[in-house]
């Protein structure tokens, strides 16, 4: 690299033209005497220079672009007031820019730019500082102030060299004074240039006294804020040292953990989990305790555990729902015999899910008797939906925590059974199934159904908060489905929020049907046999039915099945192999005797036995009701293990015959002198609920009137003091027993009358209803007297002696008690 110097001599202000080039400068102010190298590279500032050295006095003005990232500047983007300055010496280096010695003589003002291009050239005019004087005790006491802050700003450690602070210390000049500090401080642009522009001497250096004032301030906080930082600094460094101490240690002992690893890739599950903000944020807080942790310590491993837990759970993955109606309309089909009044309901969601995206999820409580396919027709939403499956049992659970989870402070905790069926699932959209939920319990541990209350309600479960985890989980996405036999037990609350849909008992018929579509095949799959071993004849089925099964589902029926067919593979495996033909004269063979026989005891009319209708929790049955009057003292005996429903509405019977017992043409004098025994028989099963009433009012006549019951009649209804019937409830498994018993007549309120429309009609082939109001027709239809004209007679007298009463408009159900038995409800 060649260099070469040019000395150049230093010219007198005096000899300052009007006109000289102008230099643009960026980053930098330059004050009259400053002494500074330049680097030049720009085309037009190479010109200008190149402009100056050719004249006689090498003279340049300087003034500072306004915004330092304009490359070729305008005369708009350069400040006004510059200063006049001598090129001293140059220096061309290799990559063609410029290196120039520069010393500043007096500070000037554009008047006019006279040139732009190739170069900058401007007339000016010279700026003369105020030869006003100044006052000596105010100079000298801003001089001193000046210098003060300056030294305080030099202790806070602003760096000044040397040899500036000694001409500081010797110069006296105010306009000097502040612009050699000002030039030293190292300030941004646009404060140093409002600096060189003030004419005033004493002003200027104030202001530059104001400027270190600020600076002390900026100083004393950047020195505080260091101070702190290193604090804190020194004890993040002590403590990794001692990390890395204790690394080396385990290292030497063969024990070095590979915790930064385990560090790395929670950070970047946490990443890939998409997780909402407050849970991004906890579970980050969590990383970094874990991180300082020593990975042997126990609450590193509890920490260790809830960062699996939230890295793992489906934050932000969800299914796509098949909103292909006519699909998904199939696979219920396929799936499930019947229950039209489901498959409808979920094919609306599915309607509206395809209009509206974000629609919350239903809450559908399936009640009906076991064995319905309440579970599997879950399973059954959930693929027709494309949806994940999770099922929870509800039954026997006592424990608050088994819903919203165990805090972390327990050993062992864990989060509820919710977030570990949505973990499951793997989505945050499945079809969840709380099974049972009629079975919860409670206990000293706290109530699992007043924490579902939260679960189950659209309006709170976006935010649902387990204990375990510590953060909101939404929950809203989620499509809820709970099952129960009653809904009686259920909390009144979380039966609110609920969708109830009644799912009733199979008939014959539909059982048959369910037998050979599902049933049947199935079976077949799992003995290992096909229908050329096996031919099961509907007349065989329609047995098993009646006689093998008493059920409102269909679990004992393939119970059955399987028996058949195990029978069968034993004799295939014994090497029969034929086809084995089941008809109803030969399956005694493969299940032995039948299980339910007809009633012997109903084959003619009696006096004293009337026949009722119940409903259980497995579906309708017979209730047989008989009395007898014994010679007593008018005391009134009630056997068959009956509840205090039951027992009321057999005193209030009783009341009815005692009040209509002219019009019956029955003795007052017999209640005082006879006692009246009421039994329903199976006396070991527990019987209770309001809608026996009529029957044991008609049983309470039958015997007081010695008058027989017809035996093809059955009956249900609540009776009051006045006679009255009222509705009850379980309509349809009641006509499903009388149909089984081959009974052809029920009595049953007028007010049911309407709920025959729920019942499918051929269910309701063969049988006459007779709907009443009043206990006077029931003993009409019901009593078969030896002169039917005389009872006849008798009973409307009963009627008109009674006063006409008006009709009442709805009753309620009563409440049957939480138990698996038989309910005349």
């Amino acid at each position: 690299m060649t260099e070469d110097y040019q000395e150049i001599p230093t010219p007198s202000i005096d000899q300052i033209p009007d006109e000289l080039p102008l230099l643009p400068v960026r980053d930098i102010v330059v004050f009259p005497y400053m002494v500074l190298p330049l680097f030049v590279g720009r085309n037009i500032s190479i010109k200008a220079i190149e402009a100056s050295l050719l004249s006689s006095n090498r003279l340049i003005f300087l003034t500072t672009q306004k915004n330092q990232e304009v490359e070729v500047p305008e005369t708009q983007d350069l400040y006004q007031v510059g200063t006049v300055g001598v090129i001293m010496r140059m220096l061309k280096l290799p990559d063609a820019r410029i290196k120039i010695l520069i010393q500043g003589l007096t500070k000037a003002r554009v008047q006019e730019f006279t040139q732009t291009n190739p170069f900058f050239s401007a007339r000016i005019e010279t700026c003369t500082e105020l030869s006003t004087a100044l006052p000596s005790l105010e100079k000298e006491a801003t001089v001193r102030s000046t210098r003060e802050a300056l030294g305080k700003v030099i202790g806070l450690g602003k760096i000044f060299m040397p040899d500036v602070l000694t001409v500081i210390e010797n110069l006296d000049d105010p306009g000097r004074l502040a612009d050699i500090i000002s030039s030293n401080l190292g300030l941004n642009v646009e404060t140093t240039q409002g600096v060189l522009e003030i004419e005033d001497p004493l002003l200027r250096l104030r202001r530059v006294n104001e400027i270190l004032g600020n600076e002390q301030d900026v100083l004393s906080m950047q020195q505080k804020i260091q101070t702190e930082a290193k604090g804190e600094m020194d004890k993040t460094q002590r403590e990794y040292f001692l990390r890395e101490q204790l690394k080396a240690i385990q290292k030497e002992l063969g024990d070095l953990d590979d915790r930064s690893e385990e560090v790395a890739e929670f950070r970047r599950k946490i990443q890939e989990a998409i997780m909402p903000d407050k849970v991004l944020k906890e579970a980050e807080k969590q990383l970094k305790r874990l991180e300082k942790m020593h990975q042997d310590t126990a609450e590193a491993g509890t920490i260790r555990t809830y960062l699996e837990w939230m890295v793992e759970l489906p934050w932000n993955h969800h299914s796509e729902d098949n909103l292909n109606i006519p699909q998904a309309s199939q696979v219920l089909h396929d799936d499930h015999y019947d229950l039209e009044r489901v498959k409808e309901r979920i094919l609306e969601y599915l309607a509206v899910r395809k209009l509206k995206a974000n629609m919350k999820g239903p809450i559908l409580c399936f009640v009906g008797p076991p064995g319905v396919g309440k579970t599997s027709l879950g399973k059954s939403i959930a693929r027709a939906m494309g949806r994940e499956f999770v099922r929870m049992s509800l039954g026997g659970t006592r424990d608050e925590a088994e819903i919203r989870g165990h805090r972390r402070t327990y050993v062992g905790a864990l989060p509820g059974r919710i977030v570990q069926g949505i973990k499951q699932a793997g989505t945050n959209n499945p079809v969840f199934m709380l099974d049972e939920v009629d079975k919860i319990g409670t206990d000293f541990r706290g109530d699992p159904s007043a924490a579902l209350l939260e679960v189950l309600d659209p309006e709170q479960n976006h935010a649902f908060m387990d204990h375990y985890l510590g953060v909101p989980v939404d929950l809203s996405k989620v499509m809820f489905i709970t099952t129960a036999n009653l809904t009686d037990p259920i909390l009144s609350a979380l039966r609110d929020r609920m969708e109830i849909i009644e799912i009733p008992g199979y008939s014959e018929e539909e059982k048959l049907g369910i037998a050979q579509r599902y049933l049947i095949p199935r079976q077949l799959e799992e003995h290992g046999i096909t229908e050329e071993h096996l031919l099961l004849t509907d007349p065989c089925l329609a047995r098993i039915i009646s006689q093998y099964t008493r059920e409102a589902g269909v679990r004992n029926l393939e119970r059955e099945l399987a028996n058949v067919m195990r029978k069968v593979a034993k004799y295939i495996a014994e090497g029969k192999i034929k086809q084995h033909q089941v008809t109803p004269r030969n399956l005694n063979r493969y299940l032995g005797v039948p299980k339910y026989v007809p009633d012997q005891e109903q084959e003619k009319d009696e006096v004293g036995i009337s026949t009722g209708l119940a409903w259980t929790e497995t579906g309708g049955d017979v209730l047989y009701v008989e009395t007898s009057a014994i010679k007593g003292k008018g005391l009134l005996t009630l056997t068959g293990h009956l509840g205090e429903v039951m027992k009321e509405s057999a005193h209030a019977a009783l009341t009815y015959i005692r009040s209509q017992a002219k019009s019956l043409g029955i003795d007052p004098d017999i209640f005082a002198k006879q006692d009246i025994h009421v039994h329903v028989p199976a006396g070991a099963i527990p019987k209770d609920g309001p809608s026996a009433g009529i029957t044991i009012a008609t049983a309470l006549a039958s015997c007081l009137t010695n008058q027989p019951v017809k035996r093809d009649l059955a009956m249900t209804g609540e009776v009051t003091l006045r006679g009255r019937i009222l509705a009850i409830g379980g309509l349809k498994e009641k006509v499903l027993a009388a149909k089984r018993a081959h009974i052809q007549t029920i009595v049953m309120p007028k007010r049911n009358q309407k709920d025959l429309n729920d019942i499918p009609k051929h269910l309701l082939r063969g049988l006459q209803f007779i709907y009443v109001e009043n206990m006077s027709e029931v003993l009409k239809v019901a009593l078969r007297p030896k002169n039917r004209h005389t009872l006849n007679s008798a009973i409307t007298h009963g009627n008109n002696s009674s006063g006409r009463r008006k009709k009442v408009a709805s009753s309620v159900t009563r409440r049957p008690l939480r138990q698996t038995v038989p309910k005349t409800r």
